[in-house]
């Protein structure tokens, strides 16, 4: 996929799924990095987040001193009386933080989750929205 940025083209790839590195977990098994998008208006930004698996009652967001962090939990999808024959598909949780700054107004974020994608709103603070200046005349 080509896609042109700011006067400039670019080659863009799909992501493949990526273990997280550099992070010490305290639970068994794999930690994945979940791929997101990231949308911007004049009210807010707006963070997708891919977490295929993971359901309402295994996803985590935890805000503490300006650092976002969501965490979803993936069951194994195998049943008790099944025999892996082949296994292309790595179950395991997803992790990822985002360091918020004052222009964000904390109090009124706003996550939903639906089919394994999670959607982070994150309304701007009045100080970082645009405005218009009126200009007096005389």
């Amino acid at each position: 996929m080509t896609v042109r940025v700011k006067d400039e083209t670019k080659e863009m790839a799909p992501r493949q799924k990526q273990e997280l590195t550099g992070a010490e977990s305290t639970r068994p098994g794999l930690v994945f990095t979940p791929a997101i998008d990231i949308f911007e208006t004049e009210a807010a930004i707006t963070v997708i987040a891919d977490m295929p698996g993971v359901r309402p009652d295994g996803l985590g967001i935890d805000l503490r001193e300006n650092v976002l962090s969501i965490e979803g939990q993936v069951a194994d999808v195998r049943r008790e009386n099944e025999q892996e024959l082949l296994r292309e598909y790595e179950t395991g949780s997803f992790r990822r933080e985002f360091r918020l700054t004052n222009l964000i107004n904390q109090d009124k974020i706003d996550a939903s989750l639906n089919d394994g994608v999670l959607r982070l709103t994150l309304p701007k603070a009045e100080a970082a929205r645009p405005r218009k200046i009126e200009v007096r005349t005389g």
